[in-house]
C-alpha cells in the first residue's frame, strides 16, 4: 500500500473503512487505521456508521438466500483495483457469518 509507514490520512482511511470494519486488513494496516480513528472524529463517525450499517444488513439478510446464479454472475463481473491502478479478477470469496 502506498502510505506513510506510520500514518494513514483521511482519504486512505475512508477508502479502506469497510475492509477495516469487516476485519479484512493486514495487521499493520489495521493498526494504522485504528490509530487514525483515535485522532479523527469525522473518520470515527464514518466507522461507527459503517459498522451499524453492516450489522443491520447482516441481521436483515441472515435468513435470505440469494439465487445460485446471482453469485456466479457477480463473480464473473467483479474486479479488484489495486493501489497501483492495475486490476485483477476476484477468484475467491470468503463467507462472512451472520454474527459478524
Amino acid at each position: 500500500m502506498s502510505h506513510d509507514a506510520e500514518h494513514m490520512d483521511c482519504s486512505q482511511a475512508l477508502y479502506r473503512m469497510m475492509e477495516y470494519v469487516d476485519g479484512e486488513m493486514t495487521a499493520d494496516d489495521t493498526r494504522l487505521l485504528a490509530a487514525h480513528l483515535t485522532s479523527c472524529a469525522p473518520c470515527l463517525a464514518e466507522h461507527d456508521l459503517d459498522k451499524v450499517l453492516r450489522d443491520v444488513v447482516h441481521r436483515s439478510c441472515a435468513q435470505e438466500q440469494a439465487p445460485p446464479q446471482l453469485r456466479a454472475t457477480i463473480m464473473q463481473r467483479i474486479t479488484t483495483i489495486c493501489d497501483n491502478g492495475s486490476w485483477t479478477e476476484v477468484t475467491q470469496v470468503r463467507r462472512i457469518s451472520a454474527e459478524g
